[in-house]
């Protein structure tokens, strides 16, 4: 239940029984003879549970948000691969004037060309791929020598690429992971140069538009639930929470509902379960967030209490054919119920429930 549930619990319960509570105690307390005080219209009985302060959303499982991967190759696209083609390091992200563009892993980008006697970060990653591809007899470090060179003839032999020893600009495109291909951006026959995929990485995600009554589950590295169409849960985290109200997009997907309507905060959440998550591209689940959990506590329903007019709360305890008010202080508030305790409150105690 959000922190605006509670509150409106609160208040509900002042505004059904507060009539009640000041006929009987008056606006500054005091007290007044039972027998003249407005009896509760039901009655129910103090018992001892778990209660479970959790917010629910709906969700989707996916893919992620996808990002554009940019070319740097001049000329014409001659070949793009299918939406859903996962692409892995050393293989085509594209063709440009019938040359393969190829991905390779890292976090810089290729921003210069690669040639003997280059040095540098950008060197060493390059090389670091090219071990990875199964090429040796070269330094996998910061400086591309005569050695690089001849491996990289033997890797551009491979691709059936003019074999020059030096890496073009063009040639590649880096990230840190493989690659899923969400959309093509442009067709082919279109220029080369700019943005011509959206792609995602391969590990699906959960996504989810949290109303901002209940923000709290939107904050990183929040330990969640994702339950599954079966009912089954995975343990998840929250990796990802936006910033804007915008409901989270997936390409070529809908955004899970929000029910309520309002202001929303996208978030992404991982599971390293990923072999439990549903086959299902569409599969809608369900993010549970438990804030806080009370275990082995009194509990009445939130309609028992009364507004007293020092501004705390009391119950009216029935036994027989006699009725007390006494005050009470509350605790947690979840599903309806409040935890209570004070003098006179045990498990099995008759209380009134304002109708």
């Amino acid at each position: 239940m959000s922190v605006a549930r509670r509150v409106s619990f609160a208040l509900v319960a002042a505004a059904v029984v507060g009539g009640a509570a000041a006929a009987a105690f008056g606006v500054g307390g005091g007290s007044a003879d039972p027998g003249e005080r407005p009896s509760a219209a039901q009655t129910t009985t103090v018992t001892r549970r778990t209660l479970v302060d959790q917010t629910k959303v709906p969700a989707k499982v996916a893919y992620g948000n996808a990002a554009p991967v940019v070319s740097q190759a001049a000329g014409t696209v001659t070949w793009l691969p299918a939406p859903g083609t996962v692409v892995s390091r050393g293989q085509p992200l594209l063709r440009a004037d019938d040359q393969p563009v190829v991905l390779l892993y890292g976090a810089l980008p290729m921003y210069r060309q690669l040639t003997a006697g280059a040095k540098g970060e950008d060197v060493k990653q390059f090389a670091q791929n090219l071990k990875a591809l199964g090429y040796s007899g070269f330094p996998v470090g910061t400086e591309y020598t005569e050695a690089t060179a001849t491996a990289v003839k033997r890797w551009q032999k491979a691709l059936k690429r003019t074999e020059t020893g030096s890496v073009e600009v063009a040639d590649v495109i880096y990230a840190e992971t493989e690659l899923r291909v969400a959309a093509q951006s442009v067709r082919v026959g279109a220029k080369a140069a700019g943005a011509v995929l959206t792609a995602t990485g391969t590990g699906r995600v959960v996504m989810a538009d949290v109303p901002r009554p209940d923000e709290r589950l939107a904050k990183p590295r929040n330990a969640v639930t994702v339950i599954l169409p079966d009912g089954k849960e995975l343990a998840g985290e929250v990796s990802t929470v936006g910033t804007g109200a915008e409901p989270s997009t997936v390409e070529g997907q809908q955004p899970p509902q929000n029910q309520g309507g309002g202001e929303t905060i996208p978030i992404v959440v991982t599971v390293k379960d990923q072999g439990a998550l549903p086959a299902d591209p569409d599969a809608r689940v369900t993010v549970k967030y438990v804030a806080e959990t009370r275990a082995d506590v009194l509990t009445v329903p939130v309609q028992a209490l009364l507004a007293l007019g020092d501004g705390g709360f009391g119950l009216e305890l029935r036994d027989g054919g006699t009725r007390r008010v006494v005050p009470v202080r509350t605790g947690l508030f979840a599903d309806g119920q409040v935890e209570v305790t004070g003098d006179g409150i045990a498990e099995g105690v008759t209380v009134g429930v304002a109708a």
